[in-house]
């Protein structure tokens, strides 16, 4: 999916800082982030690659969205909100203290691509599968976002607890494999499996939906239910989470490891044996 010029820097009145970058590779993407003096990154641990001299590293509790301004208590519970999500409670923050302008590179951990979005564009706020935040403008926040609906909570494994991108500036988010955009109008309905749905837009009503036929449920391979989004807004489609990526690579070696919640058949290890897999 094309992106924006790369290196195209255009200021505006924002919260976040309004960064330039640029994103290189195919399969396995690297953004390279280029700032002004006093501009800043922050960047999920262990994404680092390279930095020039001038740009300063800072370990932050939380999520660092407040800046060195916040009190402990809202760094408290933005670092809270990163471990719900299973991340860690310190993000990095890479703060350009030079003259000019200084460059700094993050990676996506697995194959797959790296989707820039402005959060201005999309309404200030983007829904995406848990691990997904890779980094952002200085001026985001990292929180957490519940699925509220009972049925949802007992059945959406990894649709139950997202991540919630909240400003105005640019964030990174990594998706595994092909990515697809879906744009729903008012009232359109996309079904996904709960593992390849990689983001949404707050205007996005997310549900669950039972598969229907004994059969499906039981020897289909792909689970008890499905995600169901209800338009208006955008929805971002992932051909290779890594969960599923993971399990196909446990089951390989002969671990007990196998397919994620999303996709995974009710008879369990009979469901392999059917498909082929024992």
């Amino acid at each position: 999916m094309p992106g924006p010029s790369p290196w195209s820097h255009h200021r505006s009145a924002s919260v976040s800082d309004d960064i330039d970058f640029e994103i290189k590779g195919q399969e396995l993407q690297f953004v390279e982030i280029e700032l002004d003096p006093g501009e800043s990154a922050v960047a999920e641990a262990g994404a680092f690659v390279w930095k020039d001299a001038d740009i300063e590293m800072t370990t932050v509790f939380g999520d660092g969205s407040g800046g060195q301004g916040g009190g402990f208590m809202d760094k408290l519970l933005g670092a809270g909100k990163r471990l719900v999500t299973g991340e860690s409670l310190f993000t990095t923050v890479f703060t350009h203290h030079g003259r000019g302008k200084a460059r700094v590179a993050f990676a996506s951990p697995t194959p797959g691509a790296i989707l820039p979005i402005k959060l201005s564009d999309v309404g200030g706020t983007l829904i995406c599968q848990k691990d997904s935040f890779l980094a952002a403008a200085r001026g985001v926040s990292i929180g957490v976002q519940f699925q509220r609906r009972i049925m949802t909570g007992l059945f959406g494994g990894e649709g139950f607890i997202m991540q919630k991108l909240e400003g105005d500036g640019w964030v990174f988010v990594q998706m595994g494999g092909t990515l697809v955009e879906r744009e729903l109008r008012a009232g359109e309905v996309v079904h996904v499996d709960t593992g390849c749905l990689a983001a949404y837009t707050a205007g996005v009503d997310f549900d669950l939906e039972m598969v229907r036929g004994v059969r499906s449920m039981f020897f289909g391979g792909e689970g008890a239910f499905f995600a169901r989004l209800r338009g208006p807004g955008k929805v971002w489609i992932q051909s290779l989470p890594f969960s599923r990526l993971a399990g196909r690579m446990l089951a390989a070696a002969g671990g007990t490891g196998g397919q994620n919640r999303g996709e995974s058949s009710l008879l369990g290890g009979l469901g392999h044996f059917i498909g082929g897999n024992e």
